[in-house]
């Protein structure tokens, strides 16, 4: 019999549409309206299970990868029960994850998990309506050699991390993990700093003079050296680079007191004048639009974001329709957009049009069918946009609008001039610019400012107002920034750009690095750690040897290489013999490694077994010490933390028991996103020593996923409230607890920003 339902036909008539964030897919729903449903995947769905050898979740055969998935933590099978029911209720499904390889992976597992036969992929790098009806008007099936790419990257890297750090944990007190690119980072970071520590200071001399007619000039040699050219059209940007930093010495150096002082008197007690005056008007092309590599660069360094703070803003910026997709490292824009930034430099700055545009080129591996990241309209200034956004949401916005117009600004001019002059066989040389075509400069400012130099002619006598010899010293190779790093790791194509702020966050998680002065240091314990990887796998942390494996990833995106035989060959040939060669190493010499572990009489709580006793040089373990299931002897890896207020090791609190439904804590208050209790907690406010109550949800497992943001305090008008959720009536005042909890309770607690989703 067919169900003629109004409704029922009206809901088997609606179109599906699968983003990623809840964000984006608010914003989408209002783009395409009714006949459509919009749904997000919350990212991955599904990911490799810790099951198999090794608890890797997939075996290698001969040449062959099996993999086992299971839903993300609860929340994933909660998202997969649901887009199951908005299936059932399409007429057509649109996969729209992102347009990258994580993004079409997360389609391909929507696809496998939910048995789909019919479905269309779209893919857009801007939230704006036009860009996500054209998308749909044109549909395109998944990219499997994308797909491909992603799944070799997460089972490589699972690969590595799982078995590089069971290593560490028997050989390192305090390690954590060790990673594919994680650890290659960390080498350059620990190779740097010894050669901080074994360099040497030099003494040197800059010997200078001033002259009356209104200049400054510095020892340059014997003999009259000519101009180096100096096409500053062929600089290339450098976005790492510190604004305050001055890297161009004037001048030779001297390296003996005596010669300093010889030149000195020679300058004193002879006469100086002008042997050669050259000008050479030059062109500074502008910069390039924003890859994701550049973006992080810029961001460090002009606005002090770390790079997981830059791409979390972009993101933001991103899914609310601001800016392009920020996951890219072409530097190309669309021939449409440029013809719209054309326009609003002949409406509002008409003399920085240019005759022909710089051609901009990405670097051989980007995927030119992305753009750079961009304003989704230049008309939207910064300007326009500040009461729309938050400060840091407007910082960043600002800075890729300003980047993105001047790189198709004109170029700036410049005139260069060099003035060379000579006492007896001294020559000294003084260097001037100014700025005369600011061009691109209007918008992104990235050339010193200007240095006048008198108005002089060749031959003519100068008459000696100063001179002397400044002593200095040669200073070490200095630490990296997060920026310089990033600049770095991207150059010698170590990992993704996408994947450069949560490897620094890795880093300084886990104790390895810490920021001392905007510099990244190692930490002895991230020194320990790469000196043991540095003797049992040398190619792992090797960049080279990282760099080739990520040119065959690309070639796996590309089709030109399987990635199952890729890995089984890979893991076959070099990753498990040089395992084995490393654990034989380790069991020869004992004494290379720094565990410094003691057996217990605590026994895990959650497996049962003894646990061990681990120094740790981690300023957060306040005991210095920490309990440990040694997953190196069969443990489970659970760790417990002294807790000084008790008395007693504890697991940490996201690990705990859930609590019981008998316990007097538990409120009869639902939680508004899973419906589960509603806990309470009592604390001592830490700024204002006031005892204070707050209810969270009950359930461990959705406080660390869906359930985050639910936080409730207790305020003087008898009322539990959350910035997220509003206000919630209280539990019966008759209830146990209640009159004490709001006899102690201040006043109403001030707003407090809520963690994103």
């Amino acid at each position: 019999m067919v169900n003629t339902d109004k409704k029922f036909l009206e809901a088997s008539s609606l179109k599906l549409l699968i983003v990623e964030s809840p964000t984006k897919s608010n914003k989408i729903q209002k783009f395409l309206g009714n006949g459509w449903m919009v749904r997000a995947s919350m990212g991955h769905i599904v990911d490799l299970a810790d099951t198999g050898p090794h608890r890797l979740g997939f075996t290698l055969e001969a040449n062959c990868v099996r993999c086992e998935y299971v839903p993300r933590k609860p929340r994933g099978a909660k998202v997969l029960a649901e887009l199951k029911k908005a299936i059932q209720q399409a007429s057509e499904i649109y996969l729209a994850t992102d347009p990258d390889r994580e993004g079409e992976s997360i389609s391909w597992h929507i696809v496998e998990q939910l048995h789909l036969k019919k479905y269309h992929r779209v893919r857009f790098t801007e939230i704006t309506e036009t860009a996500i009806k054209k998308a749909i008007a044109q549909p395109q099936t998944l990219d499997l050699s994308l797909v491909n790419a992603a799944l070799g990257r997460s089972c490589v890297d699972k690969l590595v991390g799982y078995r590089v750090s069971q290593l560490l944990w028997g050989a390192i007190a305090g390690a954590k993990s060790a990673g594919r690119v994680q650890s290659a980072a960390l080498h350059i970071l620990v190779k740097r700093e010894r050669e901080i520590l074994a360099f040497v200071p030099q003494d040197y001399w800059s010997v200078w003079v001033i002259y009356q007619e209104g200049f400054k000039a510095f020892y340059c040699g014997n003999s009259l050296i000519n101009a180096t050219d100096d096409d500053s059209s062929s600089e290339e940007t450098d976005d790492a680079k510190d604004r305050d930093e001055h890297t161009n010495e004037m001048g030779q150096r001297v390296t003996t007191q005596q010669a300093a002082d010889q030149l000195v008197e020679i300058a004193r007690t002879h006469p100086h004048a002008i042997i050669s005056i050259q000008h050479k008007r030059t062109q500074k092309n502008p910069p390039p639009p924003f890859t994701t590599s550049s973006l992080q660069q810029a961001a460090g360094v002009r606005l002090s974001m770390s790079p997981e703070k830059t791409m979390k803003i972009a993101q933001q910026l991103y899914e609310n329709g601001y800016i392009t997709y920020m996951r890219t490292d072409s530097v190309a824009l669309s021939d449409e957009f440029r013809a719209a930034v054309k326009e609003y430099l002949e409406k509002n700055d008409p003399d920085n049009v240019p005759e022909k545009v710089t051609a901009h080129r990405s670097k051989a591996s980007a995927q030119e069918a992305h753009e750079a990241i961009r304003p989704t309209d230049i008309d939207r200034t910064p300007q326009l946009t500040s009461g729309e956004m938050s400060e840091e949401e407007a910082q960043l916005y600002s800075l890729i609008w300003h980047r993105t117009l001047a790189s198709v600004c004109r170029s700036a001019e410049l005139n260069k001039t060099r003035i060379v002059t000579r006492s007896l066989s001294a020559n000294f040389e003084a260097r001037g610019q100014q700025l005369l075509i600011p061009g691109y400069t209007r918008y992104w400012k990235d050339i010193d400012a200007d240095i006048f130099l008198p108005v002089l002619s060749e031959g003519e006598s100068l008459s000696l107002e100063r001179v002397g010899a400044d002593k200095k010293q040669t200073q070490p190779p200095p630490r990296y920034t997060e920026p310089k790093l990033v600049q770095v790791l991207e150059r010698r194509g170590v990992g993704r750009p996408s994947t450069y702020a949560t490897i620094l966050a890795t880093l300084k998680q886990r104790n390895y690095v810490e920021v001392n002065k905007k510099k990244l240091q190692p930490t002895q314990l991230g020194i320990n750690v790469d000196q043991f990887l540095e003797q049992v796998l040398p190619n792992l942390i090797d960049s080279n040897f990282t760099a080739q494996m990520e040119q065959e990833l690309d070639a796996i995106a590309t089709g030109k290489q399987n990635w199952q035989q890729w890995l089984t060959s890979w893991n076959r040939e070099y990753f498990e013999p040089a395992l084995v060669k490393a654990s034989k190493e380790i069991e020869m010499n004992p004494n290379q490694t720094s565990r410094q572990s003691e057996v217990t009489n605590i026994l895990c709580p959650k497996c049962n077994k003894q646990m061990v006793k681990l120094s740790s040089n981690n300023p957060k373990v306040k005991a210095g010490h920490f309990l440990c299931c040694d997953k190196y002897q069969d443990g489970c890896g659970a760790v417990m933390f002294w807790n000084e207020r008790t008395s007693s090791y504890e697991l940490p609190y996201s690990e705990r028991p859930a609590p019981d439904s008998k316990r007097e804590n538990l409120t009869s208050l639902p939680c508004p996103v899973c419906n589960a209790p509603l806990e309470k907690f009592e604390y001592c406010d830490k700024k204002t020593g006031q005892p204070k109550t707050m209810l969270r949800c009950s359930k461990l497992e959705n406080r660390q996923e869906s359930c985050q943001n639910v936080a409730f305090w207790w305020t003087s008008r008898n009322q539990w409230w959350s910035p997220t959720y509003g206000e919630i009536q209280s539990e019966n005042k008759n209830q146990k607890g209640v009159e004490q909890t709001k006899s102690k309770q201040p006043e109403k607690q001030g707003k407090k920003t809520p963690k994103s989703a």
